[in-house]
């Protein structure tokens, strides 16, 4: 099962997905653990650092025992090494993986001092190859999983040849990853609006 959730800065959209992930992980007999991907990184960001430290917490205050795993640019090698029946995971989020990504090719050496492990974690420095991986491996994993995404296609063209490229490279991965999904949800204001169901799922 794969469920894309979407949503703007402050959504809720995280919530909703952490929240998604007890309800499935409390429908499976003989669940393993659930699994959070994180592709945030935190370099010399304060205020990033803050955001990846209120997470933590909601994840710690949680009934969860969550296991996390920092995944910065190899999500579709990590999904595929964890794979396993009867386990949830959930990726938060597919635009920082892809920024990740981005930064790599534009500015190449220099984000090996934003991006933890660097070398360990580099599948591919080409964005392209890294996402059809991705899509590759999605439909074959026995796990279930959630993944997070900003929605940001409904704003104002951005200025500047990076920031258009992340808005289009971002589009363009929700919807590959939205026509193979069983469910996709839409959060705006807290509220989940769902966009596709499926109802074997």
């Amino acid at each position: 099962m794969i469920h894309l959730v979407l949503g703007g800065a402050r959504s809720g959209k995280s919530r909703f997905a952490e929240s998604r992930v007890a309800q499935i992980t409390a429908s499976i007999p003989q669940v393993c653990s659930p699994v959070y991907i994180a592709t945030a990184t935190i370099g010399h960001d304060n205020e990033m650092a803050s955001r990846i430290a209120r997470h933590q917490d909601d994840r710690a205050a949680s009934a969860l025992s969550w296991l996390t795993l920092e995944t910065p640019l190899a999500l579709a090698e990590c999904l595929t090494r964890i794979d396993k029946a009867n386990q949830v995971i959930l990726v938060d989020c597919l635009t920082l993986y892809l920024t990740n990504h981005l930064l790599l090719t534009s500015f190449g050496g220099a984000a090996e001092t934003a991006i933890p492990n660097f070398a360990t974690n580099l599948a591919s420095s080409d964005w392209q190859t890294e996402k059809d991986s991705l899509l590759a491996v999605l439909p074959k994993l026995q796990s279930d999983v959630v993944l997070v995404s900003n929605e940001v296609g409904s704003g104002v063209v951005p200025m500047g040849e990076l920031s258009r490229e992340f808005v289009d490279q971002a589009g363009w991965l929700n919807q590959a990853i939205a026509t193979m999904a069983d469910h996709v949800t839409l959060v705006v204001a807290g509220l989940p609006l769902p966009l596709k169901t499926s109802t074997n799922s």
